[in-house]
């Protein structure tokens, strides 16, 4: 059975101009998935016939009529943009049309229209942004990176659990280790959130490895690492301007004269593989775990080797059955006793 995805063609920083190449890219790396693209149609076609991809067999463009800024207000995007192609994107989703549904557009537009819409899981009390990061061993996902700037110790325990099964089912990895984000490895560190979450998840059947520090994400030292989205997004925006100040200082070093130059050149080969090792666009796509469809937020400036990644994303994690395991272990933690408050009931979701 094809994956279905839909395809959120209108946002981000480029549009249509990125979004369309990259679809066709994905589309002849994976002949099994088709789209649906949604958008202006003009729009659309003029970027299909320019690909010479007009009529493609793996894609069927969905009209819109609005699109939703980059800048746009969330209450905005919710009440008076019901036709944008991100609001047509998500309801495809939620009418089970798609599989999934991939936008690089407004953050807190698509989490805010993505949770109206397709409501939370049962026993799920609030959604949560996880992203990829590279390790020294592969990769990591982290998550909260923004969602929930406030948290209680159930939803941290809730976020390890969909992480972990988002790592379980996708790469495919038995048992994999979950350490949250504190200022110390101790368990005596850390506010009063974060302590009572280390209690709960120290308790649970997860693979708990304990606190781990900043320096850790990098070490690879666990599989999933939890935090808050206050926490994350800082942890996330302080590597991404990192990252770019290094790539910055590396060219800046080699352009200061004909020496320089020459030892960039000889060195090209290690340069080549150190950014390939760095590159963003390899682990482009966010999930937004929790919800009752597979939405995945692509970075906004995305390009189109990018948004072709947070596609693959989408797909594996469609074709993997991603939302049935992490109902399933969200009811497992419930079964054990392991949550309390409103997400004991399993209407919560629903009524989110």
């Amino acid at each position: 059975m094809k994956t279905v995805i839909a395809v959120d063609a209108m946002g981000g920083d480029h549009g249509p101009s990125v979004t369309v190449p990259a679809c066709l890219d994905f589309l002849a790396a994976r002949g099994e998935a088709s789209l649906l693209l949604v958008g202006l149609p003009d729009a659309l076609a003029s970027e299909l016939a320019k690909a010479g991809a007009a009529g493609h067999p793996g894609i069927e463009v969905v009209p819109a009529t609005e699109v939703v800024g980059m800048d746009e207000d969330i209450r905005t995007a919710i009440r008076t943009k019901r036709h944008s192609s991100m609001r047509v994107a998500i309801d495809l989703v939620k009418s089970g049309r798609a599989q999934a549904c991939v936008s690089a557009g407004n953050t807190g537009a698509l989490m805010g229209t993505a949770k109206f819409v397709l409501k939370t899981l049962p026993g799920i009390d609030r959604p949560a942004i996880c992203g990829v990061l590279p390790t020294r061993k592969g990769q990591v996902y982290v998550l909260d990176l923004g969602a929930n700037a406030d948290c209680t110790p159930d939803h941290l325990l809730q976020f390890a659990a969909m992480g972990a099964t988002l790592v379980e089912v996708v790469e495919e990895r038995a048992r994999p280790t979950v350490g949250l984000l504190n200022i110390g490895a101790e368990e005596i560190k850390g506010n009063e959130v974060v302590k009572k979450a280390g209690e709960l998840l120290k308790a649970s059947h997860l693979n708990f490895h304990g606190n781990v520090e900043g320096d850790d994400i990098y070490k690879g030292t666990t599989d999933v690492v939890v935090c808050d989205g206050f926490v994350g997004n800082v942890a996330l925006k302080t590597s991404e301007g990192l990252a770019k100040m290094m790539g910055d200082f590396i060219k800046e070093e080699y352009m200061r004269g004909p020496l320089a130059r020459l030892a960039a050149f000889v060195s090209l080969p290690v340069i080549r593989a150190f950014r390939r090792r760095l590159d963003h666009r390899r682990y482009n796509g966010a999930t937004l775990v929790g919800l009752r469809g597979i939405v995945v937020k692509s970075h906004g400036s995305a390009d189109r080797l990018a948004f072709a990644t947070a596609l693959g994303r989408a797909e594996s994690e469609a074709s993997h059955g991603l939302n049935d395991r992490i109902a399933a272990e969200i009811e497992r933690l419930h079964g054990l006793g392991m949550l309390a408050g409103s997400a004991r009931d399993p209407r919560a979701g629903a009524a989110a």
